[in-house]
């Protein structure tokens, strides 16, 4: 039998301050989400003025990352090459999805969502600093 690391209450919780910390210091309103590996979510945050529709962006963009265990600007990028993606389910292949790894191990992901694809990534990133 193998033995793999899992995110924790406690990682998900510091994953989500330190994503909202990110966004409050550049004033963005966002939500993030963070998932396992299989993609069900372990935590959200919507912050105070983040849109409504943000909350089923930021899951399905982390939904993308941890099934596929890339992150959704690859997902991105890979549908521009081959519009075929659109079919699979992957999520959202929208920038701003990342996947989370520890010990080389795929353990899940964050998806962020409230401002442009490339913010919510650098959120995401923030969160993703956390686990080591």
């Amino acid at each position: 039998m193998r033995t793999r690391p899992a995110l924790t209450a406690d990682d998900v919780k510091k994953i989500l301050a330190a994503c909202e910390a990110e966004a409050a210091k550049n004033k963005w309103n966002v939500s993030i989400a963070v998932t396992d590996e299989a993609g069900y979510m372990l935590g959200f945050t919507r912050m105070d003025g983040a849109g409504s529709i943000t909350a089923e962006v930021a899951h399905l963009k982390a939904k993308g990352a941890a099934m596929t265990g890339r992150s959704s600007k690859f997902l991105e990028d890979r549908l521009k090459e081959r519009v075929a993606f659109l079919n699979f389910p992957v999520g959202l292949p929208v920038q701003g999805g990342i996947p989370l790894l520890y010990q080389g191990e795929r353990v899940g992901a964050i998806g962020v969502s409230g401002v442009q694809s490339h913010e919510d990534e650098q959120i995401a990133d923030a969160g993703a600093a956390t686990i080591k």
